[in-house]
């Protein structure tokens, strides 16, 4: 290694430790929550107790914090809605709408939301990172867009700062296999170690496996940089790895097709990588509404000779006007680069002072740790009492299973000596402590008993229920804020991937209010505009938000009862008339309900037997118009000749 790379390597390595040893506190406090949420049987000890041998285990768990974490799961993923700051885009931010829905429906984004909506409440929070995978391709299309989902012990953030955008650098800790460390970036790392095994939530190393260091961090241009690093191996350094790279000639300097191959222009072998600002084109492209980028433009230019509007002439010694020529000139249009950091946060509840949110389980962990000792000492009390048998000597017990036994007394005052003592102690009051804490954990989450499907005795009306409910989702929309504006940040980080990399056309679906599909394209091009100036820029300064009837949407059933209430309402036209049916029935079929797209099947062909039926009967009373009712149709008859000759010979 190069003296350059061992230093460059040590000032990141050096950078990684310092923020990783800021951040350990809080690497530690996700541990303890995660134990929690897992249902640890650990007691608390007293605060200020010092304990010497092992930390008191419950004999059983009542894990409430897992029961409360769960009873707030959103299964539904927020769509994306782009809105245009000016009225000439308002076609393209529904195109930017339709693909990012696409792209939602590619990406794994239900499975990624499912651990999502665990691990956020428990830790506080977590990251979104997106990538382009230029690897992934088609026939028809190169690259595609990757999202992934990683746990906040995957981050570490800059100490001190508490936006990411605000970060001068950010580290990201990954595990991957040696064969693809070296698929990758070409260079064998088989003979090194894992180093942090807790990065993929493992407790010992694995043998195939090594943690790869990322750092993401602010160039001197306001553009993102990247270093990788494995231990003490660097794998890549791109100062600004959002630009276009192009492997050129370094004799030429022409573009050349992949590493090791021969120039086409000189024959030679040498490369070297490059980050280009601009292209060039070579053809006209032609846009979705039909305008074309011309490859090449006329300009008038001044003789190259002196370049002055007045020249001298040699002969005569006079000034003359120098007359422009006319020359055709290659458009070049600028590479776009997102220069923003690829990673989201989602916070669970905002928090001063701290990177991720607050979390849940650090606010109830005192009651679960009441409820773990209450229960244990119930346990215990059961466990420990039991009942007591009070005999003479002399009595004689049947000792066998029989339901009913046989006792030999030799007198009755024997008898009367026979009696139990039960010794059950009474645990009302640690079950009635152990209930207080529960109910203590849901009101400082704001989760009722109505809220959680149960039976909630505190109210006593449906409109008292509904007035619980309400308030307890009030409390609760902070988190759902939170989670919305992530996907909002997800979905503008990922258009700017997608405006920065697709240089072809991607097919977009779009469905129709009448239930049919609609494909268009995703084309960049018709992003691309011009200033005053003739300057060619990206645009790219749409707002980002997301549907909030999107719950809605994701819920088929709720959808269903929905569209057949507006249908007895008459809101899609009169419920008798068969292209009612059919707009109904098309929108069932989109919400995927049973039977749906055969009902529509059959209603087709019903409206194309009634039109047939509707075009018969006008053509018989057409038919009839022509015939008067009652009367034949007359035979043609000949003309006769003039004089009343009748034709006799």
């Amino acid at each position: 290694m190069e003296k350059g790379q061992q230093n460059r390597l040590k000032k990141w390595q050096d950078r990684m430790q310092r923020n990783l040893t800021a951040y350990q506190p809080i690497l530690d406090e996700m541990d303890k929550m995660n134990n929690l949420y897992m249902g640890s049987r650990a007691i608390r000890p007293k605060v200020g107790t010092v304990v010497n041998g092992p930390v008191e285990a419950a004999s059983m768990v009542r894990n409430i914090v897992a029961e409360l974490v769960e009873a707030q799961v959103d299964s539904s993923i927020p769509m994306p809605k782009v809105t245009a700051r000016n009225e000439v885009d308002e076609p393209l931010a529904t195109t930017i709408e339709d693909f990012l829905r696409n792209e939602t429906d590619r990406l794994p984004f239900e499975k990624m939301n499912d651990l999502d909506e665990r691990t956020t409440p428990v830790q506080g929070g977590d990251f979104y990172l997106v990538e382009w995978d230029a690897d992934r391709h088609t026939q028809t299309t190169m690259g595609e867009l990757s999202v992934t989902l990683l746990h906040p012990k995957q981050v570490i953030p800059q100490a001190g700062v508490n936006e990411i955008e605000d970060m001068d650098y950010i580290f990201i800790r990954m595990a991957m296999t040696k064969d693809h460390v070296k698929e990758q970036y070409g260079i064998d790392v088989s003979t090194e170690g894992e180093e942090s095994p807790e990065s993929r939530g493992g407790s010992t190393t694995a043998d195939d496996v090594v943690t790869v260091n990322f750092a993401y961090f602010r160039n001197k241009k306001g553009g993102i940089g990247r270093y990788v690093w494995v231990n003490d191996v660097e794998l890549e350094y791109l100062e600004d790895y959002q630009a276009r790279m192009l492997t050129r000639c370094s004799k030429c300097g022409e573009v050349m097709e992949g590493e090791g191959d021969t120039c086409e222009y000189c024959g030679s072998k040498k490369y070297e990588r490059k980050a280009e600002d601009t292209f060039a084109l070579f053809e006209d492209i032609e846009r979705s509404d039909g305008s074309i980028i011309p490859a090449y433009t006329t300009e008038y230019q001044l003789p190259m000779e002196g370049m002055q509007e007045i020249i001298i002439d040699p002969f005569t010694g006079e000034a003359m006007e120098a007359i422009p020529e006319e020359v055709s000139v290659q458009t070049k249009i600028p590479y776009y680069k997102p220069d923003c950091y690829p990673i989201v946060l989602r916070r669970n509840v905002s928090s001063w002072g701290k990177v991720l949110g607050d979390s849940d389980v650090s606010k109830i962990q005192d009651q679960q740790n009441a409820i773990k000792k209450c229960d244990t000492r119930v346990q215990e009390k059961l466990d420990k009492g039991g009942s007591i048998l009070i005999k003479s000597e002399s009595t004689k017990l049947e000792q066998s299973d029989r339901q009913l036994k046989v006792v030999n007394v030799e007198k009755p005052s024997e008898a009367n000596m026979v009696r139990v003592v039960n010794l059950q102690v009474d645990t009302s009051g640690d079950m009635a402590v152990a209930e207080q804490s529960y109910q203590a954990a849901q009101r400082l989450l704001g989760i009722t008993d109505s809220y959680m499907g149960r039976q909630d005795r505190t109210a006593t009306s449906g409109t008292a229920k509904q007035i619980a409910v309400a308030q307890s989702a009030g409390r609760l929309e902070s988190k759902r804020i939170m989670k919305n504006s992530m996907f909002a940040d997800l979905y503008q980080v990922m258009f700017k991937f997608l405006l920065a990399y697709t240089d072809e056309q991607r097919t977009v679906r779009h469905d129709k209010l009448d239930g049919t599909t609609e494909y268009s394209t995703f084309n960049k091009y018709d992003f691309l505009a011009q200033d005053d100036a003739g300057e060619w820029y990206w645009k790219d300064d749409f707002l980002f938000s997301v549907d909030t009837s999107s719950a809605l949407a994701s819920n088929r059933e709720a959808m269903w009862q929905e569209t057949r209430q507006n249908f007895q309402n008459g809101t899609f036209g009169d419920p008798a008339n068969i292209q009612t049916l059919l707009l109904f029935w098309s929108m069932m079929a989109k919400l995927h309900y049973p039977m749906a797209e055969e009902t529509k099947k059959q209603l087709e062909e019903m409206q194309e037997q009634q039109m047939r039926q509707q075009m018969e009967m006008q053509q018989a009373m057409m038919q009839q118009q022509m015939n008067p009712a009652g009367m034949a149709p007359q035979p043609m008859q000949m003309e006769q000749p003039m004089g009343g000759v009748t034709g006799e010979m």
